[in-house]
């Protein structure tokens, strides 16, 4: 008899472990509604634009790099080998506007980089000082942040021109199990006006978002779910549970001594 009721009383709290820790496939499956083979043509056409407090490497060159010298900036630093030039990076200030050699300033806040690149080499071409220039440009410190109900929340610098919303998460280490898949907030900040986006990660139509592709400095937030908001109220009532469950067990073994 004894032992009928301590099986019992294991069974039981077996079970209320299993119901505290369970979470269905609509909880944790991203793009549910995609179906077999589907193809889904994204409405939002991303272009990334410059913004304060970018800082932005253009490198002029042409057949004589003698004339496209005076358009790189350089600085000395010494090496093993005597003083050597570096290249210097342009930043964007609160104006939204660069310093450019012989051009002077120049206004990039809003401007896609082929379209900074189209307006140099216009600018050098027309006014004669250089003649077919090859303009490359690159943004040197596109990083974004990543916080909330992910594994390793934390700021990440990106490769390339652009991220997305999944591929900024992986980066992360993925969702936690109790975050919220169909309301992840990306705050963006754009020439002093801030932006909120809300997106579902289990619908398709994500794709779509304005901020389904990320800026420089977007910083998502992964909010607990309901799960994770309850969470200290269960571990609570897993803690009553398990005391009541000893008490039971402490009192069955007492009363049929």
């Amino acid at each position: 008899m004894k032992n009928t009721w301590i099986r019992r009383a294991g069974l039981l709290a077996i079970l209320a472990g299993l119901c505290l820790s369970c979470a269905s496939r609509r909880d944790v499956v991203y793009l549910q509604d995609v179906s077999h083979l589907e193809t889904i043509v994204s409405k939002e056409s991303f272009v990334p634009r410059f913004k304060v407090d970018d800082v932005i490497g253009i490198y002029v060159s042409t057949l004589n790099p003698e004339a496209s010298a005076p358009f790189n900036l350089t600085i000395g630093v010494a090496g093993g080998e005597g003083t050597q030039s570096q290249s210097v990076d342009y930043l964007v200030d609160r104006n939204g506007e660069i310093d450019f050699p012989v051009l002077g300033k120049i206004k990039v806040a809003g401007l896609s980089p082929d379209e900074l690149r189209s307006f140099l080499r216009s600018q050098l071409t027309e006014t004669g000082y250089l003649k077919d220039p090859i303009i490359n440009i690159r943004l040197r410190n596109f990083s974004i942040a990543v916080l909330g109900e992910v594994r390793n929340p934390g700021s990440y610098p990106v490769n390339g021109e652009q991220i997305n919303i999944l591929e900024a998460i992986s980066l992360a280490g993925d969702l936690t199990i109790k975050g919220m898949r169909d309301n992840v907030l990306v705050i963006r900040d754009f020439q002093g006006t801030r932006a909120y986006y809300r997106l579902d990660l289990t619908s398709k139509r994500v794709v779509d978002s304005p901020a389904f592709y990320l800026t420089q400095n977007d910083v998502v937030y992964v909010e607990p779910n309901s799960s994770a908001v309850s969470g200290a109220t269960q571990d609570n009532r897993a803690t009553l549970a398990i005391s009541i469950l000893s008490l039971i067990i402490t009192s069955t073994l007492i009363l049929t001594r």
